[in-house]
């Protein structure tokens, strides 16, 4: 089977229910999957200020769990010390939040599969207490199966 070198990328809307961490990388291993992707990298942004990207452990939820909590006590809702708070009592938090966070990763693509550790899993973090909707730019350059 030959294959040639591609960039194709998407954009996804993910629905979140308020702060928590949403798992995104079943979904883009079936993206990976729909592209034809071989080997290569796939890059993953989010543009906006208040949710992030992070690589964490995938397989006890008491981590997500402990994460939550310690970003509850590292940076707290309402801080009568912020002066933003244009959008309630969760809003300059969630923008530390973020910075602690990050808006952009890049996974390595090796026979179309997903090159995490045994325990990584990628997720969405959302930092704010509301629903959002979050756009994300997915892009891989590499080798695509030809089909």
């Amino acid at each position: 089977m030959s294959t040639v070198l591609q960039q194709v990328d998407t954009q996804w809307r993910i629905a979140t229910s308020g702060r928590a961490l949403y798992r995104l990388d079943s979904r883009l291993a079936s993206w990976l999957h729909e592209v034809g992707a071989a080997s290569g990298w796939v890059q993953v942004f989010l543009p906006h200020t208040s949710a992030g990207l992070i690589l964490q452990e995938n397989a006890d939820p008491d981590v997500q769990r402990d994460l939550l909590d310690f970003f509850h006590r590292l940076v707290p809702d309402g801080d009568p010390r912020y002066r933003h708070q244009n959008e309630g009592p969760d809003d300059m938090a969630a923008h530390i939040r973020t910075t602690l966070t990050q808006n952009s990763l890049s996974i390595p693509v090796r026979d179309g599969g997903l090159q995490l550790g045994t325990w990584q899993g990628l997720y969405l973090f959302e930092h704010r207490q509301q629903a959002q909707q979050r756009h994300l730019w997915v892009g891989f350059t590499g080798r695509c199966a030809q089909r």
